[in-house]
């Protein structure tokens, strides 16, 4: 155990400042949108493009596409968040089993042929799980957009998948910032849950 301390320790000294200025936006995107500050799309949108460069760096290839995407989603999930002069803003809620459900199909079916595709045609590390995440994320992110509470329950799942995905790779700034993440989403359950009480009547 001392052992693995002490190379999380070595790898934390040599991890460049993208990665780390990623990680600290990362979590300024989840503390804000737990207390749904629209300034959290902000966040996410500068960590997800510095997201880019460091997972393609080290062969996430899934993970690297999946951060262009969430950088685009910022930009809608600042849209959904503001609503229009006339709109009321987003409320958080509920969706029916049956769309999640839909959603965890697609996912896999996705993940499996993008799996193919990266076995086939790269050096990708990982291409299942890598893809697994990628999709999963990619729908749980548009839950956040849409301030659906059940992106939680996803993201407890998707972020302990991830956690290991990224030690793999030494990835580990990366790697506490989802530890950290798995704290964070109980808070997040406990926000949305009041938000939605305070909005019912």
């Amino acid at each position: 155990m001392t052992e693995i301390w002490a190379q999380l320790i070595e790898a934390w000294r040599s991890t460049g400042w993208v990665e780390i200025s990623a990680v600290v936006l990362a979590l300024a995107y989840l503390v804000l949108a737990i207390r749904e500050n629209i300034a959290c799309w902000a966040a996410a949108f500068v960590s997800s493009c510095l997201y880019v460069v460091v997972l393609f760096q080290a062969r996430l290839y899934m993970e690297s596409a999946l951060n262009v995407f969430y950088a685009a989603t910022a930009v809608y999930g600042f849209c959904q968040w503001r609503g229009g002069a006339k709109a009321e803003p987003l409320r958080v809620g509920h969706w029916p089993r049956i769309r999640h459900a839909a959603g965890l199909a697609a996912v896999v079916a996705a993940s499996l042929l993008s799996a193919y595709a990266l076995k086939a045609h790269t050096a990708a590390a990982w291409p299942f799980v890598d893809s697994m995440v990628t999709w999963a994320s990619a729908f749980a992110t548009i839950l956040v957009a849409r301030k659906v509470y059940e992106n939680w329950h996803w993201w407890l799942v998707i972020d302990s998948s991830a956690m290991y995905l990224y030690y793999t790779r030494q990835l580990y700034a990366t790697m506490l910032l989802f530890a950290v993440y798995l704290v964070l989403i109980g808070f997040g359950m406990r926000a949305w849950r009041r938000s939605m009480a305070a909005h019912a009547y």
